[in-house]
């Protein structure tokens, strides 16, 4: 039995347990239960993230000192900050790591609700729906079938409601961050870590990519990714505060 005929199998058998409390939309709420158990397997990688980065703030006072020392000499400093995080054990991207190891989860989801058939029989998974929105349909297949504000149309809106909230507060956040962190550099510094300034300008803006991930893949990967950002936004709340 291949991977994807075992995660089938678990997703209807969750749906099974769920069907008394959610009725039609029990598939959904089994992908939601799912990423929760797969966000509570990285959550000490999370919280390891966490500590490393009030460990980098601590850095903050020696790196400012390395930047005064080495003013004139941008690749000795570059080295120098380099040498302290490695001293220090302190890696400037290790928060990047929890996001990294849900990657399989999603392209599992994506590929399932992606194919018509799964080990060899029909993939009877796409006849699962949350509300009137199909698991396996995308924004496009509900503009076509009923517009903007159709019955499946109106699942999608909320759905980018929730999103736009969240990398609202993820973007607010994630500005406060990187203005702190070490890897922020101001006009006429040297950039500590080589390319991680070019990364903090970016990854703000990282939060609102989910609006356009929601609206081109299969509904039920749009539900792993709504529900992993806003898990997301609440634990780090909750680890940065």
């Amino acid at each position: 039995m291949s991977v994807f005929s075992l995660f089938a199998h678990l997703v209807e058998r969750l749906a099974d347990l769920l069907q008394p409390l959610c009725h039609s939309s029990a598939a959904a709420a089994a992908i939601v239960l799912f990423t929760a158990l797969v966000r509570l397997l990285v959550h000490p990688l999370s919280r390891a993230a966490a500590r490393g980065q009030r460990a980098r703030a601590d850095l903050q006072p020696r790196i400012a000192e390395l930047r005064r020392k080495h003013a004139k000499d941008p690749r000795r400093l570059q080295q120098a900050v380099l040498e302290l995080h490695a001293e220090e054990k302190v890696s400037p991207l290790s928060g990047c790591l929890p996001s990294l190891l849900q990657l399989p989860a999603f392209f599992l989801l994506y590929h399932l609700f992606s194919g018509s058939a799964v080990g060899g029989g029909s993939n009877s998974l796409l006849a699962h729906r949350l509300f009137a929105a199909p698991l396996g349909g995308r924004w496009a297949d509900a503009l076509a079938d009923g517009g903007v504000f159709g019955s499946a149309g109106v699942v999608y809106l909320a759905l980018f409601a929730l999103v736009a909230a969240v990398a609202t507060f993820n973007f607010r956040r994630a500005r406060r961050t990187t203005a702190a962190s070490p890897g922020s550099v101001g006009a006429g510094d040297a950039e500590p870590v080589p390319g991680l300034g070019a990364v903090n300008k970016v990854m703000p803006f990282l939060s609102y990519v989910t609006l356009v991930t929601v609206a081109v893949v299969p509904l039920a990967a749009a539900l792993y990714v709504v529900t992993s950002t806003t898990w997301t936004a609440v634990e780090r709340a909750v680890l940065y505060r």
